[in-house]
């Protein structure tokens, strides 16, 4: 699926240098669309290019279509290097910064030629920015406080990209002959929603020939090593991926070392070396004689512990509660019976309900909700009520002409600054679930922007505060806020608070899902999905909940229907 996000890395470069050109904002959009629609195919884009099938991409008409043949069939687009001639490279790459815009970027530019990241630093020092029209001292300090962001960022990768690319790597990989047992580890095993690098581990008895095939695979852009056992490269986005290759008496030693985390690790020596034994990447060890290291299992077994899954190794109680027989039963993708955070394009989704509830039914599910912005989210074209009564009727076609998935009415609503809501409570008493978030007014303090979302949460028609924290990895910070309040008020009020597993979103984090079950608040576990291929991020919030560790009771949308319509109506009776 290289091409995939190949392609889409080429739309979003376009995009960013017809914003520094102050082009057509409808063109930029659609290409900012169209790279994140192709990124997120579940087919490979060439596929569909052969099948004539490009504009059936949400998106993608004929133009479009046009630079994706061109790039298939030559491997560049014309379009994309003249742009290239016109825009300076490192100027592209400061739009990354949080609080500064094309036409900022555009006037520092041309008014005291800032072409890259360090002529920026040193502009934000001199006395000359504060020259231009509206550039104040505030404006600059949130600049500075982005570029720190730009900077953290840019050492890891979000999960939700590392993972689709390392399971491309791996499928290449078990495609050599000899491997076997080829899986993931490290930071990426434990599910974190950002990685470092990709740590890859296999068995093979040849080690130093699946290394040179490792070296050779199409995506990687440079050898940093290549031993018998170990190869390192970057690849083309960047990203370094390591190679360990093992014999099958120390592969479950070599994973559980490898998977880490180093604090977990730690804790498993220091239990080891108390009962004599020694732990490394080959095995375990009485003295000379290595006692296990085929499996994982083993490692545990040794220590008189039960295997710990890898989301939870952080040393944060987990080896504890295993010694005590206390382990979480974590929830698991197929327990999830559906999703209940989505859009269509009644609103800013790219497809229409009967298509998304299709995609859910072929995924297993009982049942969707269909929350569509509201009036203030005009960006996102928010339903009127007139316009959501009209929807309405159409989710009430949909349910009488497909079997074997319901689909709930519901709104994804604007909580207002003075925490009071985008619809009125006769519109929200008639929905089946109400879902609310901030959208608007980021920059609040602590105290009025925790005030706000309480008083949201204590709306009667409420069910579920949903991207609670607004964060977007390596984009934006999250707001301020009390979380220790909004989830004391969930418990109180009985209202659940969302996972959402947009791959830029894992919002809640792990932190803040085990702070909420362990108060006894519900957590639901949706997608945010905009067309049906997003559906498939459900994993990446389940694997967040796991990490938060989270159990099947404590999740929502693993009930059934007529478990999850008692719920949703127990909420509007307390």
């Amino acid at each position: 699926m290289s091409k995939n996000r190949e392609i889409g890395d080429i739309f979003d470069s376009i995009a960013d240098m017809l914003d520094l050109r102050e082009d057509n904002p409808f063109r930029i959009r659609a290409y900012r669309n169209a790279a994140r629609n192709i990124r997120e195919l579940s087919e490979d884009i060439e596929k569909l290019a052969e099948r004539n099938e490009l504009t059936k991409i949400p998106g993608i008409g004929n133009d479009l279509a046009e630079k994706i043949n061109e790039f298939i069939t030559t491997g560049k687009i014309n379009h994309y290097d003249e742009l290239k001639k016109k825009v300076p490279e490192g100027l592209v790459e400061l739009l990354a910064i949080q609080g500064l815009g094309p036409k900022t970027l555009a006037k520092l530019n041309k008014e005291i030629g800032v072409k890259n990241l360090d002529d920026l630093e040193r502009a934000l020092e001199g006395k000359e920015i504060l020259t231009l029209r509206g550039m104040g001292q505030k404006k600059i300090e949130d600049i500075k406080r982005g570029i720190e962001l730009l900077k953290q960022s840019g050492e890891r990768m979000p999960l939700g990209i590392a993972l689709p690319l390392a399971e491309e790597i791996i499928f290449e990989i078990s495609k050599i002959p000899g491997t076997e047992g080829t899986v993931a580890a490290g930071s990426l095993r434990r599910m974190k929603e950002t990685v470092g690098d990709i740590d890859i581990l296999t068995m093979a008895k040849n080690g130093e020939r699946v290394i040179k095939a490792f070296t050779k695979l199409s995506l990687v852009k440079e050898v940093l090593a290549a031993g018998d056992t170990k190869g390192s490269v970057i690849l083309k986005n960047g990203m370094q991926v390591d190679l360990r290759v093992v014999e099958p008496g120390s592969y479950g030693a070599a994973l559980q070392y490898f998977t880490g985390s180093k604090a977990h690790n730690i804790k498993l020596r220091t239990i080891a070396l108390e009962k004599g034994l020694k732990i490394n990447e080959y095995g375990v060890f009485r003295g000379t004689e290595n006692i296990a290291g085929e499996t994982e299992e083993e490692i545990y077994q040794t220590l008189e512990l039960p295997w710990i899954p890898p989301e939870i190794r952080e040393d944060k109680g987990e080896i504890e509660a295993a010694s005590d027989g206390k382990l979480p039963n974590l929830i698991e993708l197929r327990d999830i019976r559906g999703d209940l955070q989505m859009h269509s394009k009644w609103s800013d989704g790219k497809a229409t309900i009967e298509e998304m509830a299709l995609r859910a039914r072929e995924l297993g599910y009982e049942y969707i909700a269909m929350t569509d912005h509201s009036p203030s989210s005009r960006i996102a074209k928010g339903l009127s009520v007139e316009r959501l009564y009209e929807k309405k009727k159409e989710v009430e076609a949909v349910n009488k002409k497909l079997k074997g998935i319901k689909t709930l009415m519901g709104a994804e609503v604007d909580i207002k600054g003075d925490g009071s809501l985008d619809y009125p409570d006769t519109v929200l008493k008639h929905l089946d679930i109400v879902l609310v978030a901030v959208h608007s007014g980021f920059k609040m303090d602590r105290e009025s922007m925790t005030k706000r979302i309480v008083k949201a949460l204590q709306n009667p028609y409420v069910h579920a505060l949903v991207h609670p924290t607004g964060r977007l990895i390596g984009e934006r910070e999250a707001y301020e806020v009390d979380m220790d309040e909004v989830i004391k008020t969930a418990k109180v009020l009985g209202k659940a608070l969302e996972v959402n597993s947009y791959y830029l979103r894992l919002d809640l984090n792990d932190i803040n899902v085990r702070k909420a079950i362990q108060m006894g608040v519900k957590i639901v576990i949706s997608t945010d999905a905009h067309l049906p291929d997003q559906l498939g991020m459900m994993r990446l919030g389940v694997a967040t909940a796991r990490r938060g560790w989270a159990e099947k009771k404590d999740v929502i949308n693993t009930m059934d229907l007529k478990g999850l319509t008692k719920w949703l109506n127990s909420v509007r009776d307390k």
